[in-house]
Parts: structure tokens; sequence; C-alpha cells
């Protein structure tokens, strides 16, 4: 705005001082130049903007990382990628597994865990039934604060559900470790008014566990991810950057997808991945499900460049 007024045209308000009059327009212009910041900021794509580095779930690559896993920790950070999120350690131990990601110059914040019995997709011993302290440490060799667990057992009972998810993220939390549930699509089945998933929120102690929100399968179950968020801040701390295609049937009893590669996609992450930060969630992992319409490696290129650059 141009002020067209001579300097002589203008005057002061009554009571108003030069002392008090050129504090308070030095003030003005101290919050002109914040907002002006503040706009410079909300500019920049939005991982730059908040210092954080873009994730990959290796899960995405499929057995890429079990075959030969310094060439895709490799490829991975080639791509720009700093952060991984693995499972369990990738069938190897935590300290070969360790000696991989410094290789590649990868960190590791978080690795899914399974939590039922009989279940063996972590690797060999990498499961929360079992010796605890032995997996606690494990995970704290390769570097990570975050156990993901899964609780599939909520087709059936939402409240064994619960319980299950307190026990365990009391066990990981006298080790030093947090859990964190991620969700499927099926959480989303109503149990009277309310969706399972709301059930695990509302009654899950939030001292004991946080939630990892896989955005694609929150969107296969027809479901706003932002009002989700929005309506639970601070018990989101992990994300999967995960996008559906438009016009995807949504469904939620079968663990079934219609994937896409990021900016492809329906979702709006321009508005997700800011409702996510602001709800509290600090570590983002692009995730994409099968089946892909080029080799894993460039959708997880593909995916990567979209999300630095909005």
């Amino acid at each position: 705005m141009r002020i067209t007024k001579a300097a002589s045209d203008f005057k002061r308000p009554i009571g108003v001082t030069r002392r008090t009059f050129l504090s308070s327009a030095a003030a003005l212009g101290g919050v002109m130049a914040t907002r002006g910041f503040a706009a410079a900021r909300t500019s920049r794509p939005f991982f730059a903007a908040h210092g954080l580095p873009v994730g990959l779930q290796l899960y995405t690559l499929g057995d890429a990382p079990y075959k030969d896993l310094d060439g895709t920790l490799k490829a991975v950070a080639d791509i720009g990628y700093r952060r991984v999120e693995a499972v369990g350690f990738m069938n190897r131990s935590a300290s070969e597994f360790r000696a991989a990601l410094e290789r590649a110059g990868l960190s590791c914040p978080s690795t899914h865990v399974p939590l039922q019995p009989g279940e063996t997709w972590g690797g060999p011993g990498v499961t929360l039934v079992g010796d605890i302290g032995k997996l606690a440490a494990d995970i704290h060799t390769i570097g990570a604060k975050y156990v993901v667990v899964t609780p599939t057992t909520i087709p059936y009972s939402w409240r064994h559900a619960v319980r299950q998810l307190n026990e365990a993220g009391a066990a990981v939390k006298r080790e030093g470790l947090k859990l964190a549930c991620h969700n499927y699509n099926i959480e989303f089945a109503k149990y009277g008014s309310k969706t399972g998933y709301e059930l695990l929120l509302e009654h899950t102690d939030p001292d004991l566990v946080c939630f990892e929100m896989d955005v694609g399968w929150v969107a296969t179950a027809g479901v706003d991810p932002i009002p989700l968020l929005r309506a639970h801040r601070g018990r989101f701390r992990l994300m999967h950057v995960k996008d559906v295609k438009a016009g995807m049937v949504p469904n939620i009893t079968a663990l079934k997808t219609d994937p896409a590669d990021l900016g492809s996609g329906s979702l709006d992450w321009k508005a997700i991945l800011p409702a996510g930060y602001d709800a509290g969630v600090r570590y983002y992992y692009v995730e994409q499900e099968p089946p892909f319409t080029e080799p894993r490696i460039k959708s997880a290129r593909t995916d990567y460049e979209y999300l630095a650059r909005i």
C-alpha cells in the first residue's frame, strides 16, 4: 500500500509522544518483518522449511534389502533419503544392520516388530512376544527409539487390542523405547457408534502408546486423515506417506488398496503434511504398496522428488 499524504499532514493520536510513536513504529516494523519471514518460510518446500529429512519404509523395496542390503541402502541414500524405517533388522543382526546404515549415511529412528504370538516376519527373535530386554538392546543398537506394531486382533476384539498395546507400551517404556501403533484400513470398521481406530485412540494410554498414521490405508477406508489428525493432536508421531489412485473404491474389510506414486494419486499432500506436523508428526516415511508400474527403486525416486519440491 502506498502512502500519498505528506509528512506534515500526518497527525499523531492524542497522548502519543514522539518516543512512544517511534517505539510503536519499530514494533510494527518487527511484526511485519516476522510476518514476512513466516511467509517466506511457508513458501519453501515442506521438508526444507521444517528441517526434516524425508524417510523411506524399506518394505517399499520388496526383497531388494534382503538380497543386497548395502547396495540398496546406498541407492536409497543416493536418491536423497536420510532416514529409513526397517522391518525388524532386515534379517540381519542388529550390529550388522547398524553397520550397513552407517556405511550408507542413513539413520533408522523406527522399526516394525511383530506383536502377535507366532508372527515371524520380523526375523529370527525379533518379536515383542519373548525377551523384551534382548529385543530392546538390539533396537538401541540400530539407533531406533520407536517400536512400531500393528494390532491385527482389532477385527475380533478392540478391548484385547487396547490391552495388548498398553502392556507392550509399558514393557518397551521400561527399556527406554516408545511404542507406536500402525493402522490398516480394517481398524475403521464400526463398533457401535465409533470405529475400532477411534476406540484405540481413546482407550490406549497416551504415556505408553503413540500412533503411526498410514495415510494410504486411512484413505482406503474412505476416511479423511486431516480431521483425524486434528482431533487427536499429540497422539501421532510418525506417518506413512502413501498415495492412492483417484476413483479407488473404499473398503474396510480386506487389506486391499489401489496404490499410486506420490503426486499422481488423489491425496492432497500440501494439506496433509502440515496437518500431520501440527498434530505432532516428526517422522515421515514414504511407503508404497504393490503393484508397481515401474521398478520399485524408481518409484521411490519419483516419490522423493515429489516430496522434496512441494
